[in-house]
């Protein structure tokens, strides 16, 4: 009997344990921790789940931004060093634009971001455009947030990326930056 009390007594504390932390969004842009807990919504945008970015990419009307940092290659290899860049699989068919989804970008991060934003979408901010990175990744949150700061107007955010998209069954391929990654 004194097991059962006991028992029932913690499952108030296992219930609260179970329930997901519910992050809200900040009000400018997420400037650390960028593989964190993000929140379920993004103001502006519409958030997706991979079955649903599935359906948008097989109808092919939407573009796929990918977002992923990449480190650039030290200035100060050695000579004669080889340097080997981290491949990345990604959606079929994305735009892989690193490191635009820092919560501070130089001002050439910026024009690489617009300029890639407007050839995914042929210039049209009425495109729609969808963004991802990782699961619990602040750069995909980050970059659909600046994204609609730039005017475009049809943004989806996939916060599970590549891993909940991969997880669902959904394929991915090899992908390259886009040419003039500062």
């Amino acid at each position: 009997m004194r097991a059962l009390a006991v028992g029932l007594a913690l499952l108030p504390a296992l219930a609260l344990a179970q329930v997901p932390e519910q992050v809200p969004e900040p009000g400018g842009f997420q400037m650390d921790s960028y593989r964190a807990p993000v929140p379920d919504t993004l103001s502006g945008a519409t958030v997706v789940g991979p079955d649903e970015a599935f359906a948008l990419w097989q109808s092919g009307e939407t573009a796929f931004i990918d977002v992923l940092p990449r480190p650039p290659k030290p200035a100060n290899l050695p000579e004669g060093t080889i340097w080997r860049d981290t491949p990345r699989d990604s959606i079929p068919g994305a735009t892989w634009l690193p490191n635009v989804g820092y919560g501070a970008i130089a001002e050439s991060t910026d024009s690489y971001f617009r300029a890639g934003l407007a050839e995914a979408t042929g210039g049209d901010p009425a495109h729609p455009v969808l963004f991802f990175c990782l699961d619990a990744c602040w750069m995909s949150w980050n970059a659909a947030k600046r994204a609609l700061g730039y005017g475009y107007e049809r943004v989806y955010w996939l916060p599970e990326g590549t891993d909940g998209w991969a997880a669902s069954g959904h394929p991915l391929e090899p992908v390259t930056p886009a040419p003039g990654h500062p």
